[in-house]
């Protein structure tokens, strides 16, 4: 029996950034934490502790910040693919490197005496804006997406027509609150994309969908979300998306003598429902390889 070498990648995770763009009075932030491997020739490293052909993990932090100060960051997408082709075409050993973004929301403070200030910001919420960029030779993979965009109807939702089985307490019911915290990564067909615009209209798309949608099933939701990403932009491939139920659950007032005509609701933290499915187009070839440590997706 032999004992070799299997798949294997390394690099530096979680390299704090903020980069600020003062080409004009009105300043422009960009928070980010990037994570960046390399995959090829490291056999030795491994075997016998030669580190000839290592780039330091260091090295990949301080890349970081040489490219920020270089090129700026128009998009996180752009700023992965720099550094990609960074390593890959800088670098004989190195035949592949995974480039990891998430960027943090920030708005700018709105002052009672002259609107939006130049240089102060307020956080906007939890959401946060992803990429990862896979490049192995010349191919280069961009799956973009978000996290944490929670979004909740008050109406226009309903569940029932599901089996009555041993243990089944759930009530069937046509008026409830749907909630969720969208996790959603779409993978682009290629890398001429203007991706702000994209990434803004992607979100627009959902967010409209979501609240257009006589919704039956989360699950109905969640493809019908998909479905209209995928037939507004001809540049994604699919689309993936991981939606827990925010559960609500209507109190019963009428120990007291109250009705409650779907007005007062518990808000269940868990357990939940977690609703995970790819919506794609039937005439594009799958890519497994890019998905690999996305974790959270089915």
């Amino acid at each position: 029996m032999g004992i070799v070498l299997g798949t294997n990648q390394y690099g530096k995770a979680e390299v704090r950034l903020v980069h600020v763009d003062r080409s004009t009075p009105q300043h422009v932030i960009t928070d980010v934490n990037v994570t960046s491997q390399l995959f090829g020739d490291f056999t030795e490293t491994h075997l016998t502790g030669a580190n000839g052909a290592v780039i330091a993990t260091d090295t990949q932090k301080n890349t970081v910040y040489a490219l920020a100060r270089t090129g700026g960051i128009p998009s996180i997408e752009e700023f992965a693919l720099r550094m990609a082709r960074n390593f890959v075409d800088k670098y004989d050993q190195v035949t592949g490197s995974r480039q990891e973004i998430e960027q943090y929301s920030w708005g700018r403070i709105e002052t009672s005496a002259d609107g939006p200030h130049d240089h102060a910001f307020v956080r906007s919420g939890t959401e946060t804006r992803t990429v990862v960029v896979t490049k192995r030779g010349a191919a280069e993979t961009v799956i973009s997406g978000l996290e944490d965009l929670v979004v909740l109807k008050s109406t226009g939702s309903e569940f029932w027509g599901f089996p009555d089985v041993e243990y089944t307490s759930l009530r069937e019911t046509t008026d409830r609150i749907l909630a969720t915290q969208v996790a959603a990564r779409w993978r682009y067909g290629g890398v001429d994309v203007d991706w702000d615009k994209s990434f803004t209209a992607v979100r627009q798309t959902m967010l409209d969908l979501f609240a257009g949608t006589h919704s039956y099933s989360m699950q109905q939701t969640l493809y019908t979300m998909g479905q209209g990403v995928l037939e507004a932009h001809p540049e994604i491939a699919e689309i993936r998306f991981s939606m827990p139920n925010k559960h609500h659950f209507l109190v019963d007032l009428s120990m007291w003598g109250l009705d409650n005509p779907n007005e007062v609701w518990f808000a269940a933290d868990r357990p939940y429902g977690l609703i995970e499915a790819a919506v794609t187009r039937d005439d594009v070839p799958a890519d497994e390889a890019a998905w690999a440590g996305i974790a959270g997706f089915c």
